[in-house]
């Protein structure tokens, strides 16, 4: 029963999290709920992600949404970010992590607040808010090594407001970033045997089918009120873990 009610929860979020980013701020907390130890959680959570990445990047395949200009950079700054930030969460008493985690869930969900954005909002970029883009997207993918919750989501922002994209090429440039990110802190994670390969295998396939659909269906849904749903789950989970997982224990 655990089993089935993982599955149903990581689908849902995977389907949503397309557009909305934010995977790991329900999915991380959900298996810590089910007695996962966190760092474990973590790393079968990326390594889950990784064929997430892929299956929305394929729902974006024909749609020249992905700014293939930038993407050799942006995918060698993730993966060095992706790297360090992998590092430092096996370096993190495990302890420690579920408030850590709590931390940057609310933090990301205050910066992941829809804005209104329309195209008179992006006015030329400066070569000044170019590197920024890029600093962002090297800091970014040192948190996403690390936790991965709200990554997506705050990288789609800086990408919006960096680099001047559309929010549907910043949501697939996002989406094959992240397959970068993912990847490599899975590797790290699997040298150090933190991945549960039989649960991370069965979620990962069903975050796949969820991304892939999510992806298809992200243009006709309305999602403000997901949105708004979605927010108001992460608050209240990142509550439960800081205040009764966490300091309940001390």
């Amino acid at each position: 029963m655990e089993l089935i009610a993982l599955g149903i929860i990581f689908f849902v979020t995977s389907m949503i999290s397309v557009a909305t980013g934010s995977t790991s701020l329900i999915t991380v907390p959900a298996m810590l709920q089910f007695g996962i130890e966190p760092r474990s959680a973590i790393a079968t959570n990326m390594f889950a992600l990784t064929l997430m990445s892929f299956g929305g990047t394929l729902s974006f395949r024909g749609t020249d949404s992905i700014d293939k200009s930038r993407l050799l950079f942006l995918a060698l700054l993730t993966l060095a970010g992706s790297i360090l930030g992998a590092l430092l969460l096996i370096a993190v008493p495990s302890r420690n992590v579920p408030v850590i985690i709590s931390i940057f869930m609310i933090a990301a969900v205050l910066f992941s607040i829809p804005r209104r954005t329309t195209s008179d909002t992006l006015s030329k970029h400066s070569r000044v808010t170019e590197v920024a883009g890029y600093v962002a997207t090297f800091v970014l993918g040192a948190y996403g090594g690390f936790f991965s919750g709200g990554y997506v989501t705050m990288l789609t922002a800086a990408f919006v407001a960096l680099f001047g994209m559309t929010f549907l090429q910043a949501v697939a440039t996002t989406k094959l970033v992240n397959v970068f990110s993912s990847s490599v802190a899975t590797i790290i994670f699997m040298w150090r045997g933190l991945v549960d390969y039989r649960l991370g295998i069965l979620l990962g396939v069903i975050m796949f089918l969820g991304a892939y659909l999510g992806g298809r269906l992200s243009i006709k849904i309305g999602d403000l009120w997901l949105r708004r749903i979605f927010f108001a789950a992460v608050i209240a989970l990142a509550l439960k873990i800081l205040l009764f997982d966490f300091l309940g224990q001390n």
